[in-house]
């Protein structure tokens, strides 16, 4: 795959993020097509598992930001709410944009589709030596912000998220919401994203089906 030694981070990133997904679902019986890359906007992968066929996109955001507080509209924010926790907003903020710009390039597919997001780097500096910045994030509230979104863009079935370096702020409350597969590991394992989110649509027009959400959690 001559993208894992292109020049641009983003598509090197995107590269390797394929290839482990790929790999994650080889290792859990899925066959895997890599869809050859074409001026029309397709997805990444093409999944078979039995007689039921669905597709991955997948992406990473990398990159270098402008510091600046972003409003994000439909979610409560407290004037006395920490930088960190404002650089978590502005993060569910930037989530929120590439799902709609990602799903854009989806619209005309049938079967069940999956968006999958790799973040490398929570503060999006793509740069090996510039300082990394710790950012807090609230889970649930990406999880509903993200839900509520979905439910605008019925072709896309589900989106996974691999979070490598956030600090996942403490919950509040005991509830969950049903569409939502979560998976933290310990701060010290490196070779896993600190956080993986699966978010189900639930008002999908192809959902996934039981076989694909057990595969989808066997990659979590």
């Amino acid at each position: 795959m001559h993208r894992l030694t292109h020049y641009d981070p983003g598509v090197r990133e995107s590269a390797l993020a394929e290839l482990e997904l790929a790999t994650q679902l080889i290792r859990a019986g899925v066959h895997v097509t890599f869809l050859p890359e074409s001026q029309a906007r397709t997805a990444d992968l093409e999944c078979g598992l039995g007689r039921e066929r669905f597709f991955v996109e997948v992406t990473a955001m990398v990159g270098s930001s402008v510091r600046r507080r972003v409003p994000l509209r439909g979610m409560a924010r407290e004037e006395e709410q920490g930088e960190e926790e404002d650089r978590g907003v502005i993060l569910i903020h930037r989530i929120l944009a590439r799902i709609q710009q990602k799903a854009k390039q989806l619209a005309d597919y049938c079967d069940p589709v999956i968006l999958t997001i790799s973040i490398p780097r929570a503060d999006l500096r793509s740069g090996v030596n510039s300082r990394r910045e710790e950012i807090w994030l609230d889970l649930k509230t990406l999880s509903g912000a993200v839900t509520v979104l979905l439910t605008t863009l019925r072709h896309v079935s589900a989106v996974l998220i691999a979070l490598w370096d956030v600090e996942p702020l403490p919950s509040k409350a005991g509830t969950r919401l049903a569409n939502v597969e979560l998976v933290e590991r310990a701060k010290h394992q490196r070779t896993q994203p600190r956080v993986r989110v699966l978010i189900q649509n639930p008002g999908a027009v192809a959902g996934l089906s039981e076989r694909m959400i057990d595969v989808c959690r066997d990659t979590l």
